[in-house]
């Protein structure tokens, strides 16, 4: 993996690069936007990690600009500007990811992990079956021993990330990730109702139970 990092604070930027270095990951460091744009322009990176005050060309306008291209490169924003705004105009531009200063490596390195894993090509089944219950992913139908069950589009997409899943236990963040594009803390319990509604519908009715909850880790199919 070769990431392109633009910081300008130096003992931050020489901080993630070891960081990167010790995870086996290759970082290239750009201290401004315009060296930034040139190596953007010049080479193929696997994620950029994009400050957003930079000198000569701020990390906002930089990030538009790399996006007029139709380039599909993860980018993620490191910045201390914090506000919901300011993490709404990032994503806004084009960013994959937002993330606060100070922050810790791991959760970057962890975040890193997720936009990656998300650009990746999903190989998908048209239908799947597990035991009684049938997924038709390109019908949208879902019938559970032999009997509709009407589902939302959330619910449908959540459905189908289980199933691609099975019995692997699936954390709430990644689920917000995967199914509502949710790339930062909304301090809601979205993910909860979505998956009790999904539940209720799936295994209402039903001896044998689909969906679990991990208490304090997140949900499985199984």
């Amino acid at each position: 993996m070769k990431i392109l990092l633009v910081e300008d604070h130096t003992p931050t930027a020489s901080y993630i690069v070891k960081g990167l270095g010790e995870a086996g990951i290759n970082a290239k460091t750009a201290a401004d936007g315009k060296t930034a744009l040139d190596y953007m322009i010049s080479e193929d990176f696997d994620c950029i990690i994009l400050d957003i005050m930079l000198p000569i060309i701020d990390g906002l306008t930089l990030l538009k600009t790399f996006r007029a291209s139709n380039t599909a490169t993860p980018v993620i924003m490191l910045t201390a500007k914090d506000s919901l705004e300011d993490k709404l105009s990032g994503l806004e531009s084009g960013a994959d990811d937002y993330l606060v200063k100070p922050f810790a490596f791991s959760e970057l390195l962890a975040r890193i992990k997720a936009v990656m894993r998300r650009k990746q090509p999903q190989q998908t089944q048209n239908i799947i079956i597990i035991e009684d219950l049938h997924i038709d992913a390109i019908k949208h139908k879902v019938t559970r021993g032999g009997k509709n069950i009407d589902l939302t589009k959330k619910e449908f997409n959540l459905l189908c990330l289980f199933a691609a899943h099975k019995d692997e236990v699936l954390g709430r963040t990644y689920i917000s990730e995967q199914v509502w594009d949710i790339n930062f803390d909304t301090e809601t319990n979205v993910v909860d109702v979505a998956v009790k509604r999904l539940r209720n519908k799936i295994d209402d009715g039903f001896e044998r139970k689909f969906i679990h909850t991990i208490r304090g880790v997140g949900y499985v199919l199984r």
